[in-house]
């Protein structure tokens, strides 16, 4: 069976909240060790659910803004300076009838684009911190249960991280809330 559209639009709407997102991290212990303060996570990463960069070309011509072809950017700061640290998380869920070339590619056009001077346009909430980019994005991809097993096999082949996303009781609510299961009549 195919991935499907809710699974993917329910992982991207639960790991847009900072405590999620951490818990997908748990599931990929290097990066959870990337955040520097497990205790005050609201103010130690940031969460920018289908992220837009600012490119910058050069001294003369002006700023290019683009919307990435991930899903989601992790950025961690540091909770006591209120800066943003060097550490981008990039994370790509699997998206609906998307195979592995696709898939491999969104990651290989993001680093592309961060491979240039840019800084993240910044949800408003953190629109005070400095938002440059650093040298190093860490990849981490979801998948679900459903996802072709050559999938799998390719982002092992290609030396990528990625977790194993089970439908979870929040997922299956949220299903029968979308198919009207979960409504009452008046």
């Amino acid at each position: 069976m195919p991935v499907q559209k809710f699974n993917y639009e329910a992982c991207l709407a639960e790991y847009s909240n900072n405590l999620s997102a951490i818990a997908l991290l748990k599931q990929y212990r290097p990066y959870l060790e990337m955040i520097p303060s497990l205790r005050r996570p609201d103010e130690s990463i940031i969460t920018i659910p289908l992220p837009i960069v600012r490119l910058r070309q050069d001294v003369k011509n002006a700023a290019e803004a683009i919307c990435l072809p991930c899903d989601l950017a992790i950025l961690t700061c540091d909770p006591e300076w209120k800066i943003k640290t060097g550490s981008e998380i990039i994370i790509f869920i699997h998206r609906p009838n998307e195979d592995f070339s696709d898939l491999l590619g969104r990651w290989r056009q993001t680093q592309v684009w961060l491979d240039k001077s840019y800084e993240w346009l910044m949800p408003f909430r953190y629109k005070h911190i400095l938002s440059e980019g650093t040298s190093t994005v860490y990849p981490l991809f979801v998948v679900f249960p459903e996802t072709a097993e050559r999938i799998q096999r390719g982002l092992v082949g290609a030396d990528l991280p990625f977790v194993i996303q089970a439908p979870e009781s929040m997922f299956d609510e949220d299903r029968s809330k979308e198919e009207g299961l979960g409504t009452r009549d008046c």
